[in-house]
């Protein structure tokens, strides 16, 4: 069957449709430039509201394997590939990747040229658009992508309920669910603290009544200056003595709580391959990412908060330390599912500063 990925530009890209034939819908349209891992990628709560180009032209050549979701369900509104693997090749994959947006009623395209509209939203940024079988009534359409507004979706991706992770642990955090990853529970239980998974609206006393160790702030999806609870809760946890690590809109949360700015990007960084530079070591790391907004350097109050990393594609902030405060916070995804496990070391810093144990790169 044929489809169409209308842009609100009016371009108009061609393909097979994947996926669920019967779900039209509009979405926030942005690439991801891995060449694997994209189970990892349609589970990720930050893709909630997005359409994904994948900008590898094979995707689905080694199936669909469960174990490797990073959340409960595929968070993308919409798929759009190159070329969708004929054959599956991997002994633990349970069935095609096909099925598995059919399962979860979520529309794609296929034979779509990939690489021209890669190139339309390097150089437009990023737009929003509409998958559909018919552009016969192309005003209509140009309606509803106009209307579409991802808004404040982190409600849509947090959990409903406290969900706690290895009980029998003597030091445990609270993680506060903006849209967290699996492998951020995983990186943090392998250090032998337990994870207490809370609502992001958690009220302060609910939290304090657990009586925790550190405070991990979630990625998740969205404009985080939509996220006003959100940072009114952060503003009190500032007024605590607790280690706390961000990871991306957690970092960009604790950053508006502490008064700095943040801003979109003109197309995202998303994907396992961006360089970043920790300016305190010099060393350069090869890091996950998945943010369309970013922290605005000039905004930073150095008399609170200096800049621990920086982005060498672009030299937008990458991290950011607290000074006087156990606070520390990453744009990039240091528990890299998928992406290089080069940057595991800022779990190793959280975890020390929880057992108060000083290693050698702590101030």
């Amino acid at each position: 069957m044929i489809g169409y990925l209308v842009l609100e530009n009016g371009e108009i890209f061609e393909g097979e449709r994947i996926g669920d034939l019967t779900v039209d819908t509009a979405c926030e349209v942005v690439f991801n430039t891995g060449m694997a891992g994209y189970l990892e990628t349609f589970t990720d709560p930050s893709y909630a509201g997005q359409g994904i180009v994948m900008t590898y032209p094979l995707i689905g050549n080694y199936g669909v394997i469960p174990e490797d979701f990073e959340s409960e369900k595929i968070w993308a509104k919409a798929v759009f590939i190159h070329e969708l693997a004929e054959f599956e090749s991997n002994f633990r994959k349970k069935e095609g990747l096909n099925k598995l947006l059919q399962d979860y009623k979520i529309p794609g395209l296929t034979n779509i040229n990939t690489r021209k509209l890669t190139k339309t939203l390097r150089e437009s940024g990023t737009m929003k658009g509409y998958i559909t079988s018919s552009i016969d009534k192309l005003s209509e359409i140009m309606d509803k992508i106009k209307n579409y507004n991802i808004g404040y979706i982190v409600k849509q991706v947090t959990t409903d309920k406290v969900i706690q992770y290895g009980k029998n642990y003597n030091k445990k955090i609270i993680l506060l669910d903006y849209g967290f990853k699996h492998n951020i529970v995983n990186s943090i239980l392998k250090r032998n603290v337990g994870v207490i998974v809370c609502p992001s609206n958690t009220p302060i006393n609910d939290i304090l009544n657990f009586n925790p160790d550190g405070i991990l702030l979630s990625n998740g999806p969205g404009d985080p200056e939509n996220c006003i609870e959100e940072i009114e809760i952060i503003k009190e946890l500032l007024k605590m003595d607790l280690p706390i690590l961000g990871i991306c809109l957690g970092h960009q949360l604790m950053a508006i709580a502490n008064g700095f700015k943040t801003a979109k990007l003109k197309y995202g960084h998303r994907g396992p391959n961006h360089p970043v530079k920790d300016l305190k070591s010099g060393k350069v790391y090869i890091t996950s990412q998945n943010h369309g907004y970013y922290v605005v350097e000039e905004s930073i109050n150095h008399d609170i908060a200096e800049l621990s990393h920086i982005n060498l594609n672009d030299n937008t902030v990458e991290g950011i330390r607290y000074k006087n405060k156990k606070i520390f916070t990453v744009q990039f995804h240091p528990e890299a599912c998928p992406g290089p496990q080069d940057t595991s070391y800022i779990f190793d810093e959280f975890v020390s500063r929880i057992w108060k144990i000083f290693a050698f790169w702590l101030r």
